[in-house]
């Protein structure tokens, strides 16, 4: 059975700035405007989808429930919530959907629940439902049947029961459950999906649905109160930030990339990747998002997480480790049509094998942050971070595959040099503070200077005035707006003024960036990389020039779709978004611009205002 809907395609595929995620700290929703949830790993983020109408419109199933003719969408979150509210307005009257994946109560209920509560504002409203179930991706076999007059659909180990209270009689038809009612002024109804994965199925009453959304609710409100940043776009930075919290897995601390496997970087393209999966590369900017948010509690989780995941391939790094801390990410290819047809949908992550150098910064960089924030290491941490700095000491003479994840032949990718200097940098750092054993501080001077003389001699184009993408090439590369952001070098310097001027020069496209211009080993094109064009505004600003840095949060800000969520990458041309989503990386690049801005805003105030005090003096 095929979706059709206001906004889209022909294909049936709702554009990607139409989706707007719930969550409830183990799994994410995606809620087209149209009122379809097309969506749905079971019962983890990881785990194998429930709903994937987003990769399949045909066999990856979906819910629906909206108005049963025209009308018209407006959106947002319920303030300081993660909860999703959505107005539809007829011909005939309004009616409001309240979205949730609710957060677990003490009390016995179901594993996972999703509700849907439709409540009329004026009028009637004729409202239809449909649920099409489809576990294992679309591919496990789903039976359909009824307990206690409940439809239930169950498949292997997991079991889902259909509850509706006011919302019309749910009936099975073929391979869905569906159900109609109208709305009137006053009018509730809910629609409640109640799982159970190896566990007995739990059936709930209306005033337990009741409790728990109101308890969901609360808890986001708490947590969002919670939140300590108070500097420029706030707004923007709080719903980053309880997006970032919607991929924080809360069994583990991990943080995943994006909820979703495969949304294309070029539509029709190959480019689709399984990005349910915790990269070290973010392992700095997480740490650093959670302290400035004032997240102490995800910040030690995460920490401690990473320090858990990265102790089964000590001294090495994967760059990617699963979200329960496990290393096997092997890809596979499923036999799914592709959102508008992009092929092929990968599940799993090949650049797990990958030798990627810049990780290894990224983990130094973090424990470096975490140490300030917490006051210390653990002895046990320092002594495996002080291996990984002799390790990377040996190891930053070798190509790698890059930020990235290229495809193609490794190189000395200037961005990994430079983080493999942040590496040795901070393991000094630490160790002057008594944080790492300090036997072999003097090797790692040495390295680290010899390392930095490569990227200096090496990776420089006098041409360009800039650092390149690698040695011998005058291709630029936007991660290396990283090496500034990292501390690598002076941001006041000629070197880094002319490289973030080329940087947006050669790779801008109006307030974007593009990640890099030469080949990777991978056919077609991609859109702008969101996440860089935030990078972009932050070094601006640490490199002196903050009103333009200002300007260009303001522009970007404005890029987020309607309930102020980013997917990875735009379509340049037409606002579209592209690849992964809700993307973590972009969040995360919005939350540490914004912080790096206001901070220096509020500095050069400090000495604007002792200025001022100083010429006042008699």
């Amino acid at each position: 059975m095929s979706i059709s809907g206001m906004g889209r395609s022909s294909n049936g595929y709702a554009p990607l700035r139409a989706y707007a995620p719930i969550g409830d700290g183990r799994s994410v929703a995606l809620v087209a405007e149209d009122g379809s949830i097309d969506w749905l790993a079971w019962p983890n983020l990881d785990s194998a989808t429930l709903f994937a109408a987003l990769l399949d419109v045909d066999a990856g199933g979906f819910f629906r429930l909206a108005p049963a003719g025209p009308c018209t969408v407006t959106r947002r979150y319920l303030p300081d919530t993660n909860v999703l509210e959505t107005t539809f307005t007829t011909a005939s009257g309004v009616a409001r959907v309240v979205d949730a994946l609710t957060l677990r109560e003490e009390r016995l209920g179901p594993a996972r629940e999703l509700q849907r509560r439709v409540q009329g504002v004026s009028g009637t409203v004729p409202m239809a439902w449909v649920v099409q179930p489809r576990f294992g991706y679309g591919r496990a076999r789903t039976r359909l049947g009824s307990r206690a007059g409940v439809p239930v659909a169950t498949s292997g180990a997991d079991a889902l029961a259909v509850c509706s209270f006011g919302a019309g009689t749910a009936r099975i038809e073929g391979d869905t459950v569906r159900g109609e009612f109208e709305t009137s002024p006053g009018s509730r109804g809910v629609v409640a999906l109640c799982g159970a994965h190896q566990e007995p199925l739990v059936l709930p009453s209306p005033s337990e649905l009741d409790a728990r959304l109101e308890h969901t609710i609360a808890a986001w409100r708490a947590w969002a109160t919670g939140r300590s940043y108070r500097g420029a776009w706030r707004d923007p930075v709080l719903r980053s930030a309880l997006a970032l919290k919607l991929l924080v897995h809360a069994p583990s601390g991990a943080v995943a990339a994006a909820a979703t496997t495969s949304l294309p970087e070029q539509l029709g393209g190959e480019r689709n990747w399984d990005y349910r999966f915790c990269w070290v590369r973010d392992a700095a900017f997480i740490i650093d998002a959670l302290l400035q948010l004032g997240c102490a509690p995800e910040a030690e989780a995460y920490f401690w997480w990473l320090m858990q995941a990265t102790q089964l391939t000590h001294p090495r790094l994967h760059p990617l480790y699963r979200l329960d801390g496990g290393t096997s990410t092997t890809e596979r290819v499923l036999p799914l049509a592709g959102y508008e047809n992009s092929r092929p949908v990968r599940i799993g992550n090949a650049a797990a094998a990958q030798q990627q150098l810049d990780s290894y910064g990224e983990l130094l960089q973090c424990a470096w942050l975490y140490a300030k924030g917490a006051g210390g290491l653990d002895a046990e941490i320092g002594r495996r971070l002080a291996e990984v700095a002799d390790l990377v000491g040996r190891l930053w003479r070798e190509t790698d595959a890059g930020i990235w994840e290229v495809r193609s032949a490794p190189q000395h990718f200037t961005h990994s040099k430079m983080m493999c200097w942040v590496t040795l940098d901070r393991a000094l750092a630490l160790a002057d503070q008594g944080l790492l054993p300090d036997r072999h501080v003097d090797r790692w001077r040495r390295e680290a200077d010899l390392c930095r003389d490569f990227i200096e001699q090496q990776c420089y184009s006098d041409e360009l005035g800039s650092y390149t993408r690698f040695p011998a090439t005058t291709e630029l590369d936007a991660s290396l707006l990283l090496g500034l952001l990292a501390g690598y070098g002076d941001p006041t310097g000629a070197r880094w003024h002319g490289t973030v001027a080329a940087v947006r020069r050669e790779l801008g496209h109006g307030p974007y960036l593009y990640r890099y211009l030469g080949q990777d080993g991978l056919s077609g094109t991609e859109g702008v990389f969101l996440s860089c064009s935030f990078w972009l505004a932050e070094a601006l600003a640490r490199t002196g020039s903050v009103a333009e840095a200002r300007t260009l949060m303001d522009e970007l800000v404005s890029l987020a779709n309607d309930v102020g969520i980013y997917a990875e990458e735009i379509d340049p041309a037409t606002g579209a978004f592209l690849g992964n989503l809700p993307q973590g990386l972009t969040h995360l690049a919005l939350i540490s611009a914004a912080a790096a801005i206001a901070e220096i805003e509020i500095a050069e105030a400090g000495v604007a205002d002792a200025g001022v005090a100083e010429e006042g003096r008699p």
